[in-house]
């Protein structure tokens, strides 16, 4: 792979003029000189990318490119005023602009001809983005990060594509991949699995331990044999939840300068909870793991990649992400491991189901030896209710709670279960299932579900229409209302008015959530409802499991709260597959795979998986524990 680039420009005429070449991580990038050869080089790009099998892209030399500030004259005349531009973003280290536009299909125009005229005008290769119905500030920041320091990310990309393409040296005697447990090995939290070969060191997740604060079972377990911070190549993150994403900053703050691959919306979502876990530092007095630096640092290191796009990560590694139908921007993670020697699918958390946001996870692949699958609902008793009565069963708890004048607290995960609920209630509500009363949104879940709206193409096709066309966009309802202070929380708990609060943090161990708790808590008229998985340690376990007597700690004094609120829990609504899924789901993988190895769940959970899947199945099942490692070749 050495002689790639050299094998590409022996492929090309004379009169194609390139002037440099670049990688972009594993996609190579062609500069040309010649205006002709930019803009008609028939098929012969075509060709060569048959013949390598690798993706080019061919984009004119900076020295082509219009003036910015002409240019950016240019595409507003030449953009239909319907498709609503809003932004144009210039990175002229990659001869790249970016239009934003409130309907992208307008803007590109019909068989992309607008995008010609652009391209044959301006000399600028045009991106078109969709702007978000909902203005999210996050977005706004991880833009700024990288139009600033685009100069480095493409020397980076670059480094990357080096680092992946260029001749091996180690001696490999013997061919063979295994994977280390460092953390969710029969256990819910800090999620981290190492996966190694001769050639490669790739950790999949690297995340943290919600229901303990501190303490060695807080954080993964990077002090095992296998794992070395300067030996790893990439980090691969299959979605933002902390528990999956919440130790990559502190990667970068020791030091990591590699590449963290991942979709567009999981970047945005892990950026957004990694600040927000400084700010709850902050507030608590207590020293963050990683401060906002190691934030941006990670973002300038990130990939993104859209579901099955394949990408080359090491010499001896090719990504596909594939939807996980949990999250927002979820992925399942499939690795091709040595050119097709072994296939390896590590499905992160996941849901084979459709719900008001996702589709279901996939089951088809072109190969597969060794999958890799959650169990946090993995028990025979794990079997979950159908959503139909979940909903139903959200509606009746607040028309109970409302008809008491009380409140009611949804504690949620900032992305997923928040969104989900939304849905529900604004459907709810529009249909005439329940009373019209306002739904206060904590600040960090309106962000969230501003991201939401960025995304459509990683969201099931119901709501994505609907998000295309502003007076249907259920986020939009006037239900909502956005808090974003201390101030106006205290305005809703000093109200008498019923009302719905949905707050971050899902399991009450810090937040909004938490705040109003600690005010509803002693108030019987008053409803909590947990939709969300309740880890281990938690406030919300402890709550869960029967403790109605809650000692806080506020600013060195110790207040006791007596829970007296009604506390109802619909698990249904979780984001993880149950038992009859993740069965089902082994049962319509396509191909079949040899072995399953059974983790993120709590350890009776896995064993009991495993277990049923091997009777099931007839196919090798096991449950790592930590700094457990199995060979898979």
């Amino acid at each position: 792979m050495v002689k790639i680039i050299e094998e590409i420009l022996n492929e090309l005429p004379k009169d194609a003029k390139i002037s440099n070449t670049y990688f972009e991580g594993a996609n190579i990038i062609l500069y040309t000189t010649s205006k002709d050869f930019f803009l008609d080089n028939g098929d012969v790009i075509r060709k060569v990318v048959g013949k390598v099998k690798k993706r080019i892209e061919l984009r004119p030399d900076p020295s082509l490119c219009m003036e910015m500030e002409k240019a950016e004259k240019e595409i507003k005349k030449l953009s239909p005023k319907d498709a609503g531009v809003t932004e144009i973003l210039f990175d002229p280290q990659r001869s790249i602009v970016v239009i934003e536009a409130e309907k992208p299909g307008s803007a590109i125009g019909k068989h992309g001809e607008i995008l010609r005229e652009i391209k044959n005008k301006t000399f600028w290769v045009p991106v078109i983005k969709r702007t978000p119905s909902i203005k999210s500030k996050i977005i706004e920041n991880i833009r700024s990060v990288l139009y600033q320091n685009n100069d480095y990310r493409k020397k980076f990309l670059n480094k990357v594509g080096h680092k992946i393409y260029d001749t091996y040296t180690k001696s490999k005697k013997e061919e063979w991949v295994r994977v280390t447990m460092l953390g969710g090995g029969r256990q819910v939290g800090r999620s981290s699995v190492l996966m190694q070969t001769p050639t490669s060191n790739v950790l999949l997740d690297c995340g943290i331990n919600p229901g303990i604060e501190t303490g060695p079972e807080s954080y993964p377990m990077l002090d095992g044999p296998e794992f070395k911070l300067s030996d790893l190549d990439a980090i691969v993150l299959t979605h933002a939840h902390t528990d999956h994403s919440g130790f990559i900053p502190f990667l970068y703050k020791m030091g990591y300068r590699g590449p963290l691959y991942c979709t567009a919306p999981t970047r945005d979502i892990s950026a957004l909870l990694a600040l927000d876990s400084i700010g709850v530092s902050f507030k608590q007095a207590k020293k963050n793991l990683f401060d906002i630096q190691d934030v941006k640092e990670m973002v300038k290191h990130t990939i993104t990649l859209n579901w099955e796009e394949v990408t080359d990560i090491t010499p001896d590694m090719r990504l596909t992400l594939y939807n996980s139908g949990h999250i927002l921007g979820s992925s399942m993670i499939h690795l091709n491991v040595g050119n097709g020697s072994h296939n390896f699918l590590y499905t992160g958390d996941m849901k084979y189901l459709k719900t008001r946001v996702l589709d279901p996870a996939a089951t088809k692949f072109p190969r597969l030896e060794t999958v890799m699958i959650e169990s946090t609902y993995g028990d025979k008793n794990a079997v979950l209710g159908s959503r139909k009565k979940a909903e139903e069963r959200l509606v009746e708890v607040v028309e109970e709670t409302v008809k008491k004048k009380g409140k009611i607290l949804i504690p949620v995960l900032g992305v997923g279960r928040a969104q989900e609920l939304l849905l529900v209630i604004e459907s709810a509500i529009r249909e005439g299932r329940m009373k019209k009363l306002p739904v206060y949104v904590q600040g960090m879940v309106w962000d969230i579900t501003g991201i939401h709206t960025a995304y459509p193409d990683f969201l099931n096709k119901d709501l994505r229409r609907s998000i295309f066309h502003k007076d249907q966009n259920p986020f939009l309802s006037d239900v909502f209302k956005k808090v974003g202070s201390r101030k106006e929380q205290d305005a809703i708990m000093e109200s008498n008015e019923s009302c719905i609060i949905v707050a971050t943090a899902g399991m009450l161990n810090a937040g909004a959530s938490l705040e109003y708790f600690k005010r509803m808590a002693d108030n019987a008229k008053n409803s909590m409802i947990f939709v969300t998985y309740q880890g281990a340690g938690t406030l919300g376990r402890r709550i869960q499991d029967g403790e109605r007597k809650i000692i806080f700690s506020d600013d060195g004094k110790a207040s006791e709260v007596e829970v007296k609120l009604n506390l109802e829990i619909i698990t249904d609504f979780t984001g993880h597959a149950g038992r009859t899924e993740l069965m089902q789901f082994v049962k319509d993988l396509n191909p079949r795979p040899r072995k399953i190895l059974v983790q993120h769940g709590e350890s009776s959970k896995c064993i009991d998986l495993a277990s049923s899947l091997h009777k099931a199945n007839r196919m090798e099942t096991f449950a790592p524990k930590n700094l457990e490692g199995v060979r898979l070749r």
